[in-house]
């Protein structure tokens, strides 16, 4: 792998589409873009689901409500993975599209996905948690959010 914070996959695009995995020795960071806090999240559980699966072709069969609050939009963002994570390791789902809105500190989403077929999805890693390394939500001059951290695999 590529040295550390080296960006080793990536989905170009807009603002609102885009986001990155990077390396970082032995885990991976995700990196998600955003013309909104919002969309950024999005953008980074897109990574983090591709550092899993192969995004093409996943269903979104199951929805999923998820709530998180926090006193901050970095730690927000950790618990927003976490809480991802959490949902498809309990559920056995594979998330396939994300809807954000951040409010006051809080964050209510929607994950859609569908169930985990090892044979078709054959998962890469499994991530154990999202975690404060290399953790960053920030604005930047023009307008474009950028939200990051390290995933343990």
């Amino acid at each position: 792998m590529p040295g550390t914070g080296e960006t080793v996959r990536a989905q170009p695009g807009g603002a609102d589409g885009r986001w990155e995995l990077f390396a970082h020795d032995a885990d991976i960071g995700v990196r998600g873009y955003g013309l909104t806090v919002a969309a950024a999240f999005e953008n980074a559980a897109r990574a983090m689901i591709t550092a899993i699966v192969d995004p093409a072709g996943l269903v979104p069969e199951q929805s999923v409500r998820i709530v998180c609050e926090a006193p901050d939009l970095e730690l927000l963002l950790v618990d927003w993975l976490n809480a991802l994570v959490f949902e498809m390791a309990t559920r056995g789902l594979i998330f396939a599209s994300f809807d954000v809105r951040i409010t006051d500190g809080r964050l209510e989403a929607e994950a859609c996905g569908e169930r985990v077929d090892p044979e078709r999805h054959a998962p890469a890693v499994e991530v154990k948690g999202a975690t404060y390394t290399a953790l960053r939500v920030a604005q930047g001059e023009d307008g474009i959010w950028t939200v990051q951290c390290v995933i343990d695999v």
